[in-house]
């Protein structure tokens, strides 16, 4: 009997240090841009946004401000890490094409 006792407490115990680090990898991604986003944006970061920090809300408004004047490769990593959604870019350069 101790045999089950034992895979099913380390099983628990694993399900439970899953959960935890998946817990942490969401709290860390919310406040944090990915190394895919900062090498596909660099240009477009130093060219417009330099003045604040990488991982700083402020970056992130400038950014957004930004917006049509981003390179399509920041724009696809942006969309791709769920920074920005597609909907919303095409929504933008829809609104500004009738400007």
């Amino acid at each position: 009997m101790q045999g089950p006792r034992r895979s099913r407490a380390f099983g628990l115990r694993w399900s439970a240090l899953v959960i935890a680090a998946s817990a942490g990898v969401w709290a860390t991604s919310a406040s944090a841009v990915s190394l895919q986003v900062k090498l596909a944006c660099s240009k477009d970061y130093r060219a417009l946004c330099s003045q604040f920090s990488s991982d700083s809300p402020e970056v992130r408004r400038c950014m957004r401000s930004a917006g049509e004047k981003l390179s399509p490769r920041c724009l696809n990593a942006l969309i791709a890490a769920g920074e920005v959604s597609e909907t919303e870019v095409v929504a933008r350069r829809a609104a500004q094409a009738r400007q």
